[in-house]
Parts: structure tokens; sequence; C-alpha cells
């Protein structure tokens, strides 16, 4: 094995996800997830505290992503464009293994309640990030949650038809960005 070969994060996630779908989430070792991506476990204890953080790989960045894209939104922005622009800033940071790994992820999620319960955390986290960058902005507090929760659903929304075509020349964006106006169309119906 290589020591440092390229992608080793990456291979990781894939492997524990396809792993977990196989074979249970509970079934799958961290020894098991290494073999199949090809690394060593202390390869994997270097990028993993533990396999349960494997289904937030990459959270992080996602929030990040998010954040500046609202902070850095026109002063004039509605909470929603406020939002939409943070979401097309982390959909444009998204390529073809998120893309890939959209469908196994859903097996594994579907198949594990503690894999369950990861991803709903996983969301809370998006929409806190969101909703603390939107009261950043002076955004009143129902509303900065309200729109907050809004990008959440539209992100997930854009993301599963993203990853259910059978081929994708747009990125996810477009599809986020859909669901997003979708919402809001909704949500004027409400009253």
């Amino acid at each position: 094995m290589a020591r440092w070969e390229p992608g080793a994060r990456d291979r990781l996630v894939l492997a524990a996800v396809d792993l977990f779908a196989d074979q249970g989430y509970d079934a799958t070792t961290v020894a098991q997830i290494a073999e199949r991506a090809g690394v060593t476990k202390s390869t994997f204890f270097r990028h993993f505290p533990d396999k349960r953080e494997l289904l937030v790989a990459g959270q992080e960045t996602l929030c990040r992503l998010l954040v500046e894209g609202i902070t850095e939104a026109p002063e004039t922005a509605t909470p929603l464009e406020a939002v939409a622009v943070g979401l097309e800033r982390a959909s444009n940071a998204m390529g073809p293994i998120n893309r890939e790994l959209g469908p196994r992820l859903k097996a594994a999620i579907a198949a594990s309640t503690e894999l369950q319960e990861r991803d709903t955390l996983k969301r809370v986290g998006l929409a806190t990030a969101m909703t603390e960058a939107l009261l950043s902005r002076g955004i009143p507090d129902p509303l900065a949650h309200l729109a907050a929760e809004l990008g959440v659903l539209a992100f997930k929304r854009g993301y599963t038809e993203w990853t259910d075509l059978d081929h994708d020349d747009t990125g996810l964006a477009p599809h986020v960005l859909a669901a997003l106006e979708d919402l809001r169309t909704a949500t004027t119906s409400l009253t």
C-alpha cells in the first residue's frame, strides 16, 4: 500500500458508504474500510476519528461555503436571496464524486438508524450555520431560521434530483436554486 497515495479521504468515504450499504453500519469495521480503500488503519485515523464521522465528511467545508456566500451577498439581498448565494457557492464546489456518492449514501443511511441520526445532525448543523450568517446580516430571528431551513430543504431536494439523473451537464447549483425557488413560491400559498 502506498503511504501517501492521493485521494485517500475520498476513497475512505466511498469504501465506507459501500460497506455500510452492503453489510450494515454495525458490522463494518475500520479495518475493512481501510482495506477496501487501499490504505492502512493509521491513514484512516489521520482523516477520521472514527467511522461515525465518515458521514459528515466535508460538513465543515460545506458550512464555510454557505456562510461565505450568505455573508458576501449584496446588502440589498433578501434573506432567501442571501441563502441562494450561499447555496450556489456550496453547490459549485461539489463535483462528480459528490454526485456518485449520493445513491450509495442514501442506501447506507436507509439501512442504519445511527446513520439516520448522524444525517439529521448534519442538516441541523447546516441550518445553524446559515441561521447565524443571516442573523449577522441583521435578519430578524424567526426570518433567519425560516430562510435557513428552506435553504437546507432546497439543498437536500436539489442534491437528490442531481444524483438521480442518468447524466449531468449542469452541475448541482441549478438543481438547488430551482428547488429553492419552488419552495419560495410554495411559501406564498401558506398565508
